[in-house]
């Protein structure tokens, strides 16, 4: 089977070249790459565009933007992302952040899309373009749910979220092999404090606000979880709420029930999800 390489300049000709038949889009080709060399012959022709605002990482105030193509490795030394660093750095070895994009990840399959746990603890927001509409902005979740059906074909331009205050970002990433293997489960966090509490309350002082699962079939998301107290029994409570909603998927790494217990688990040590 032989393969063409078509790029473009800019989203919007990229995006119009996708509509021909056997086209996907080629970001960083950690995945795409690999299934042609499996033999995958649904498609044909790998589709670029060089537009320099994929690649682009850009502060506004609180507010960040990451482009598509943007490299897991260029979010690990970015010095206003350090909270991403060990996210980023939890991806594969170097030779792959280099090649890994924050686009990309966002089509990941179960085991793998760490990078969108973490997105998703920080209610990203996903930019999708088409070739001759307007380009869209909307919830990281909802993109997620619509990504196969709806979203097939378009291309995802940037993310952009709030930067979380320090210490307020939580990630952990459990796996079966060192340093690097693949997830048995991820877990990601915002955790806020209270800046306004009851006189009865002075000494409360987390918030859970979301806890994210790398279940990609799409990742499944916790109603949040607002932990006032942070008393053992409700933190218990928060807990049973949030992993009840969880579907596990089963997995290279895992089978689903070991999954959820060692999610359980992870999470019953408290201190890491403490301010």
């Amino acid at each position: 089977m032989s393969l063409a390489l078509q790029t473009f300049s800019t989203v919007s000709e990229a995006s119009a070249a996708l509509k021909a038949a056997g086209a996907r889009y080629l970001g960083g080709g950690t995945f795409l790459v690999r299934d042609a060399n499996e033999g995958d012959v649904s498609f044909s022709i790998f589709v670029r565009a060089t537009d320099p605002s994929l690649s682009a990482i850009a502060m506004s105030g609180s507010e960040v933007r990451i482009g598509a193509s943007a490299t897991m490795a260029a979010v690990a030394r970015h010095h206003d992302l350090g909270f991403l660093a060990k996210v980023a750095n939890a991806i594969g070895a170097p030779a792959i952040r280099n090649m890994a994009t924050v686009g990309g990840n966002l089509f990941a399959e179960s085991p793998y899309g760490d990078f969108t746990v973490a997105l998703l603890a920080l209610d990203a927001r996903v930019s999708v373009a088409e070739a001759g509409t307007p380009g869209v902005e909307l919830p990281l979740g909802t993109f997620l749910a619509e990504r196969d059906s709806f979203h097939a074909g378009k291309i995802v331009t940037a993310v952009t979220f709030e930067i979380p205050e320090k210490d307020e970002f939580r990630f952990l990433k459990v796996s079966r092999v060192k340093p690097r293997g693949v997830a048995v489960v991820s877990i990601a966090a915002v955790l806020k404090e209270l800046k306004k509490l009851k006189p009865e309350n002075k000494s409360e002082y987390l918030r859970l606000r979301a806890i994210d699962i790398s279940t990609m079939t799409p990742p499944a998301r916790a109603a949040n979880a607002d932990d006032r107290s942070a008393s053992p029994a409700t933190i218990r409570t928060s807990r049973r709420k949030a992993f009840r909603r969880f579907p596990m998927p089963d997995s290279c790494s895992r089978d689903p029930d070991i999954r959820r217990n060692r999610c359980r688990s992870r999470f019953r040590r408290r201190d890491r999800w403490r301010l």
